[in-house]
């Protein structure tokens, strides 16, 4: 067994256990139904002679688990960081036994973890980024219009009817109404769009095409008519770079495009200094964890894909899906999310070890006052009272946690 395991056993008899099996028994009469008696009034003798003592254990087990868990903590000397594995190795009329397997925080042996000399790259910033971003920004904020005249071209939105036939019969779900149809999306099947390139209001035409060999069982490989009307052409028009452009991007101090093009560039600058600090800790972090000794248990890793999953499950609700739903779309199954979270898992249970055993050997405190400090600019920047903030933290015991880690992080980056 490792070091940072231990493993109790715990024994419940007597008088104790006794009140377990007469509380299992108050819960499950009150479940059956026997003959001659009303429901929940059968007495315990002929209760027992119909079910037997043995179907009362489990319901007293679970009554007395958490008094067995408490006890184990008492006895160990291991502070667990996951949920305790639990067996039930004897069990009868007259006691039940406990083993309760103690997991706690393994022994951490820290590397090298400052002067790492791990490059860290500058900022730097052309005059086509700024360029590109300035264009990002006007089709931002682009006005759709109606083109009165003309024909469709790329980028364009064409309003069509269509219908589709396979085989000279009406596909099943292959028709629209007055869809738009943006040129360049590709939404549709090759050589669609590019049919209807150049088609004026009022235009009706026929595309032969043919489906492409992985679509659908059914239709793979197969030749279909779309016959195409269209009904209206809406294209997209840059806004000027003016005043007006300017305002609208909150940059009410610009008067000019060189302005904008400095406030651009500023903007870009930042961008990419977050990017370049965040790949530099997540470098120093990886370094300094390599060099780092630490053995990982397969509950601990277990514990952490769990929180893991828990948060994807609660990700794909937020997106209107279930679990099921998205092992079906993704053809697999929980042993595989499982399996493919571990080495995630195993990166961010060492990143943890890490911050906090440099934590420790260089004394990085975080005092009440400085938590309470970073509770209120949290607070600011989420828009809510410092209480809803603690409130999510669940305590400032944990917020204090998290601002040590933060802590330790900068000294990171500072030493290395």
């Amino acid at each position: 067994m490792a070091k940072n395991e231990e493993k109790i056993t715990i024994k419940i008899e007597g008088e104790e256990w006794q009140k377990a099996l007469d509380k299992a028994f108050k819960k499950k009469v009150k479940e059956v139904k026997v003959d001659g008696f009303r429901k929940g009034s059968v007495p315990k003798n002929i209760y027992l002679e119909k079910f037997g003592l043995e179907s009362l254990y489990m319901e007293a087990v679970d009554s007395c688990l958490n008094d067995a868990y408490k006890k184990a903590l008492d006895k160990s000397k291991v502070e667990p960081v996951v949920e305790p594995k639990i067996d039930i190795p004897a069990i009868d009329k007259d006691s039940v036994t406990f083993t309760i397997t103690i997991v706690g925080k393994p022994e951490v042996k820290l590397g090298e973890y400052k002067n790492l000399k791990i490059k860290k790259d500058k900022v730097s910033v052309d005059q086509k980024e700024i360029d590109d971003e300035i264009e990002h920004l006007r089709e931002q904020f682009a006005e759709i219009r109606v083109k009165e005249d003309g024909e469709v071209e790329d980028g364009d939105t064409a309003v069509i009817d269509f219908k589709g036939y396979v085989d000279g019969k009406e596909l099943e779900g292959g028709s629209g109404e007055n869809y738009p149809l943006e040129i360049g999306s590709h939404t549709f099947i090759p050589g669609f769009e590019e049919g209807v390139l150049k088609m004026k209001v009022g235009d009706e035409k026929d595309l032969e095409l043919a489906f492409p060999k992985d679509y659908v069982k059914d239709l793979a490989g197969k030749k279909v008519t779309f016959h195409v009307t269209l009904r209206e052409i809406k294209t997209r028009v840059l806004p000027d770079i003016d005043d007006n452009f300017f305002k609208d991007l909150g940059y009410d101090k610009v008067t000019n495009a060189s302005e904008l093009a400095k406030e651009v560039e500023k903007v870009i600058k930042e961008r990419k200094q977050r990017e370049i600090d965040d790949r530099f800790i997540e470098e120093v972090l990886n370094k300094a964890a390599e060099n780092m000794k630490v053995d990982l248990s397969t509950e601990i890793i277990d514990d952490e894909v769990h929180r893991m999953l828990h948060q994807f499950e609660n990700q794909l609700q937020m997106q209107g899906l279930k679990m099921e739903q998205y092992l079906e779309f993704s053809k697999l199954t929980m042993e595989d999310v499982h399996k493919n979270m571990e080495p995630e898992a195993i990166k961010r249970i060492k990143y943890r070890y890490l911050l906090e055993a440099v934590a420790e050997a260089e004394k990085i405190e975080v005092t009440d006052e400085e938590a309470n400090k970073d509770a209120e600019e949290m607070a600011k920047n989420y828009g809510i009272s410092k209480d809803e903030l603690l409130k999510a933290f669940g305590s400032m015991e944990v917020l204090k946690y998290d601002s040590k880690m933060r802590k330790t992080l900068e000294f990171l980056k500072t030493n290395n």
